[in-house]
């Protein structure tokens, strides 16, 4: 009897896991990282007024059914006054997440909404350490709202759709 009431454990709490939505970290990483300083060391002797230019990029990848590799690319241009590159960094900040139980939109708003939320304080602390080690002062990149972000890209993309429909119609 004892028995039984064991394989009906592991059954039912198979199911479960199974049907329930699971969200699991399984790994943060640097895929990739440059630091550039083009007019390095005349750069130093003017005054440090740079003029940043930060661009952002997601990409995912479905690798092995249930996990995801999601990359967060991030580039930050900083330039003087007269257009002379202080540097160039850019840092590919990686995550393998199992996403279980999730799917069509709420999956797409995990990939590109939570996933990039977990991942950009880690790209921006690398970013940060790089320039510190090319000797500028700290980058102190601003958070990301990255819901807002998703929204906006997503109004983009219909209004780029829509502007299709009526050129095709």
């Amino acid at each position: 009897m004892a028995e039984t009431d064991n394989q009906a454990n592991t059954e039912s709490t198979e199911q479960v896991d199974a049907t329930t939505p699971r969200f699991i970290i399984q790994r943060v990483y640097v895929k990739d990282s440059s630091f550039e300083a083009p007019s390095a060391p005349e750069v130093f002797r003017d005054a440090y007024k740079p003029q940043i230019q930060f661009n952002m990029n997601t990409k995912t990848n479905n690798f092995d059914g249930s996990l995801y590799e999601v990359v967060l690319t991030m580039t930050v241009e900083a330039k003087g006054e007269d257009d002379k590159i202080y540097f160039i960094v850019e840092v590919q900040q990686a995550g393998v997440f199992e996403i279980v139980g999730v799917e069509g939109e709420d999956l797409t708003r995990a990939l590109y909404i939570t996933c990039p939320s977990i991942l950009f304080p880690y790209g921006r602390e690398s970013m940060d350490n790089l320039v510190n080690k090319g000797s500028f002062p700290s980058l102190m990149l601003s958070p990301v709202n990255f819901e807002a972000a998703f929204q906006q890209a997503m109004e983009q993309q219909n209004a780029q759709g829509e502007g299709a429909e009526q050129t095709n119609a």
